[in-house]
């Protein structure tokens, strides 16, 4: 990889000539800034971004921290963000918390020193103090704080749907999968679908897990030992809905006559499973795009005109759940 003293080799100047030519900071004669742009293509010299951002006491980077990138509904939204951040000429640094508070700080901390100019963040801390010191713009994704500018979707509205969309379908004995108490947005829906379910004369049960497979495995062995009428599971995120669906099949259940599942998120493999599916959607790509719109505005000083976006959800009709009785 090319070096500013292999440019400056290459177009028989200085190295602080290369620098002013690169920054566009002080004057350089037209014909060797000629050379030494001539230079950099010949070389395919990429400044690097970090030193280029000390020296101008600004860079084009921003951070982003989500809590697991394994979990497909993340990338979507990371892919929103990026596409948005190209087209304005900033690039992108990524951590991967895991929903652990010391790496969200750790994350933080390192983008500071890479002199991030704004960040991006899905954070588990209820208390939000870890934004109590920064300097820089920030912006909360799927995750909500009265004070700072949040872009989340319609947790209640997709608790109810589901909800409402098992009773329309017949299910009598319905298990919640609820998740994390801890995450805001996650506990929002299983609230949601509680509410609507507690009115009926439907049977009831509330089983944990967490969001990932590995959670969601020990789960799905459990609600069948437990609670082995259960006709209905409304699942916390898509991960834990297949799992479910996956066990019930090894054990010899017909989908959706027996039992229904509704998973949440509407992440890409939800379609190929057999039978495919039925979920709540979270727009994740337009969710993370707003996101990084409201982050460049906000490191443009623009006034925004509403400091939360929220997004509605949307009922994915497909295998897994029966035809309205």
């Amino acid at each position: 990889m090319a070096t500013i003293r292999d440019v400056a080799k290459e177009a028989g100047v200085s190295v602080a000539t290369v620098s002013r030519v690169i920054n566009g900071s002080g004057y350089a004669h037209e014909d060797t800034r000629k050379a030494v742009i001539a230079a950099v293509e010949k070389l395919q010299y990429k400044p690097n971004e970090v030193a280029r951002s000390l020296y101008k006491r600004k860079s084009k980077l921003v951070g982003l921290i989500l809590p697991d990138i394994t979990n497909p509904f993340f990338p979507e939204m990371a892919r929103g963000i990026e596409d948005y951040l190209q087209r304005e000429g900033y690039r992108l640094i990524f951590g991967n918390s895991d929903e652990n508070r010391k790496k969200e700080r750790e994350y933080l901390d390192t983008f500071l020193q890479n002199n991030v100019v704004g960040l991006i963040i899905s954070t588990n801390e209820q208390d939000h103090t870890i934004f109590d010191n920064l300097t820089i713009p920030a912006v909360l994704l799927d995750r909500t704080a009265g004070h700072l500018p949040a872009v989340y979707s319609d947790q209640q509205q997709g608790g109810r749907l589901a909800a409402e969309i098992l009773l329309a379908r017949g299910a009598k004995e319905i298990t919640i999968i609820r998740g994390p108490v801890e995450i805001k947005t996650v506990y929002e829906r299983y609230l949601s679908a509680v509410s609507v379910l507690e009115d009926t004369d439907v049977k009831v049960h509330i089983l944990d897990s967490a969001l990932s497979y590995q959670g969601a495995r020990k789960c799905a062995k459990e609600v069948f030992v437990k609670y082995p009428d259960t006709d209905g599971i409304i699942a916390c995120n898509d991960i834990v809905a297949a799992t479910i669906l996956q066990e019930a099949l090894a054990m010899g259940k017909r989908v959706p006559e027996d039992i229904q599942v509704i998973g949440y998120d509407n992440v890409s493999f939800t379609a190929l499973l057999h039978p495919a599916l039925s979920t709540i959607q979270q727009p994740a790509y337009e969710m993370g795009t707003k996101a990084a719109e409201i982050l460049i505005k906000k490191i443009n000083q623009e006034k925004l005109e509403e400091i939360h976006t929220v997004f509605p959800v949307s009922f994915i009709e497909r295998g897994t759940t029966r035809e309205v009785e």
